[in-house]
């Protein structure tokens, strides 16, 4: 295989105000002392209280990794100036969306202006993996089959259980206002990379979009990169469960295109019965399992986990992620963010304490642990 499978991550993080706990607007002076000392690794996201980071191309994990916590310790640095703190959380525990405002840009004027009511619920962040594939036409060849793990990917790493305040019962609500917008969801199946370019370029012809970047799909082909870029997950409040998320992605990948040099490939299924795990992801996180198409049953986490980690061990090795995988085997045995947090309201709660803030605290807490 004449491939590097080099990566890329971007995360969205909220930032809180330190006595608060509630959402603060990011000061004009943070974001420039942070591009200024990230070196246009950093930006404004669409709301005024968000901020994203994104790694340069790195070819291991362990590259990720130094730069990752490079930027989580500069922008809570940079925050802590004025009495900020970032939060790697896909839902904050119970800021209400209707008291926040948008970031005054042309790019995110357009975008407010074109989703109308539904831009204002975009109260969500998320974390997206980049995999290094120079080929159009493998990067299309690949997608379908890299779909079928998405729900895998979306369950592991489940971190927006509240809303409004409120506990929705499901493990990822941040699916359920993302996918509201237009062009989101599974991607379409495209026989060739040609076919890709017909479809998307119809909407960029006609004016409905600028380009392929609004195309919002859980897996994509990158517009500015090489790569295919897995959109799905929510954002992990701990650094190292960001990097093992990267590194399965990355090994499954490789494991894709090893079993394509070999003349095999991985199964496609139906979008339908696909999205039914993607449902039971967001819904129930690890707790509840996921379908087995091929065995025609519905299996634990763990176990599905260990099918996985049998199936990646060739490419885990080659790319020295073994233990970064075997922390999700960990994660799905304990449980996601969306579990801790519940943990830490409900002991609040049971203490007579302001639960939605006791989850904030936690979560101030998680992001800086592995820095």
């Amino acid at each position: 295989m004449q491939q590097d499978f080099t990566l890329g991550i971007e995360e969205e993080y909220l930032l809180v105000d330190r006595d608060t706990l509630d959402l603060a607007v990011a000061p004009e002076a943070l974001m420039e002392a942070c591009q200024a000392d990230m070196q246009g690794q950093v930006s404004p996201e669409f709301l005024q209280c968000q901020i994203e980071v994104g790694t340069r191309v790195c070819a291991t994990i362990e590259d990720a990794r130094e730069d990752l916590k490079r930027l989580r310790a500069c922008v809570s640095e940079r925050a802590a100036e004025h009495n900020l703190a970032p939060i790697a959380v896909s839902c904050h525990p119970f800021a209400n969306w209707k008291d926040q405002h948008h970031t005054r840009k042309d790019r995110y004027d357009s975008l407010h202006h074109a989703l109308g009511g539904v831009a204002r619920r975009m109260l969500i962040c998320g974390m997206h993996v980049h995999v290094g594939i120079e080929d159009n036409a493998l990067r299309t060849d690949l997608m379908p089959q890299l779909c079928y793990f998405l729900p895998h990917l979306l369950a592991l790493s489940t971190s927006s259980p509240f809303w409004n305040g409120e506990d929705t019962r499901l493990a990822s609500y941040r699916l359920t206002i993302f996918d509201n917008l237009p062009r989101t969801g599974l991607p379409p199946t495209f026989n060739s990379w040609d076919e890709y370019e017909r479809t998307a370029g119809a909407l960029i012809d006609l004016g409905v979009i600028e380009d392929s970047t609004k195309i919002w799909w859980d897996l994509r082909p990158s517009h500015r990169f090489p790569t295919l870029e897995t959109r799905i997950m929510d954002v992990s409040p701990r650094l190292e469960h960001t990097l093992a998320l990267a590194a399965m992605t990355q090994a499954i990948t490789r494991m894709l295109l090893r079993l394509r040099a070999r003349n095999l490939r991985w199964r496609q299924y139906d979008r339908f019965l696909i999205a039914e795990n993607r449902w039971r992801a967001q819904r129930y996180g690890v707790g509840e399992g996921l379908i087995d198409f091929g065995d025609r049953a519905i299996k634990p986490m763990t176990q599905l986990m260990d099918e996985l980690m049998g199936m990646l061990a060739e490419d885990a090795e080659a790319l020295g992620t073994m233990e970064e995988i075997a922390l999700l085997r960990r994660i799905a045995e304990a449980g996601t963010s969306a579990t801790r947090q519940r943990r830490v309201h409900a002991e609040a709660h049971a203490r007579g304490e302001d639960a939605g803030r006791a989850v904030v605290r936690h979560l101030i807490e998680e992001f800086h642990a592995d820095l």
